[in-house]
C-alpha cells in the first residue's frame, strides 16, 4: 500500500506548483491558456496578501499532485466559502487516494474556517473528474457546471459530524 502525504505548499514549492498547473492544462486540452509564471505564482501564493493557498500531495515521497483553493464569499449565507480552483493528480499516481486525500483536507480547511461552502468547476468532458465528485457527495448546478459542498457535506467529507466535531 502507497504512503501518502499531505503538506502546505512553501515557497520553494512554486516551480513544482507551475509544473502541475500546467500538466493539468495539458490533460484538459487547455495548454495555450497557461500565461502563470513562477513570480506570478509566488506573489500570489506567497506575498504580502496572499491570493490563495496550495497543498502538496505525495506519494511514496514523490510530489504527485496538488490542490489549489482560495476564499470566496456568498451573500446569500453570508458567510466565506472556498473555491478549488485546481486538483490534479499526475496520472500514474490516480487511483491510490491521493485526490480524495486532497479533497478532503480542502474540506477540513474549509470546516474549520466555519465555511457555508465549497465548491468548484469541472470541463462537461471531464467524466472521471465529474463521477469522482459525484461520489464525494457534491451536486452539479446545471445553470452553471459548479460543483458545491454545502456545510454538512464539507463537515461529512472532513470527517466531522453536523455540529463539526470530528467523529
Amino acid at each position: 500500500m502507497s504512503e501518502l502525504s499531505i503538506r502546505p505548499a512553501t515557497e520553494p514549492d512554486v516551480p513544482l506548483i507551475l509544473c502541475f498547473v500546467r500538466e493539468l492544462a495539458e490533460y484538459e486540452k487547455l495548454s495555450h491558456a497557461v500565461t502563470a509564471t513562477e513570480a506570478l505564482l509566488r506573489t500570489a501564493l506567497f506575498g504580502e496578501r496572499p491570493a490563495a493557498s496550495a497543498l502538496i500531495g505525495s506519494v511514496d515521497g514523490e510530489p504527485a499532485g496538488f490542490a489549489l483553493f482560495f476564499s470566496n464569499f456568498s451573500t446569500f449565507l453570508g458567510r466565506s466559502g472556498l473555491y478549488l480552483e485546481d486538483l490534479y493528480v499526475r496520472p500514474e499516481y490516480r487511483g491510490k487516494g491521493l485526490g480524495m486525500a486532497l479533497v478532503r483536507r480542502v474540506a477540513a480547511i474549509a470546516a474549520e474556517q466555519q465555511c457555508g461552502r465549497l465548491e468548484w468547476s469541472v470541463l462537461n468532458w471531464n467524466e472521471p473528474a465529474i463521477r469522482f465528485y459525484q461520489k464525494l457527495g457534491a451536486a452539479p448546478l446545471r445553470e452553471w457546471t459548479v460543483f458545491r459542498l454545502h456545510a454538512a457535506g464539507i463537515h461529512r467529507l472532513a470527517g466531522m459530524d453536523d455540529t463539526g466535531r470530528s467523529g
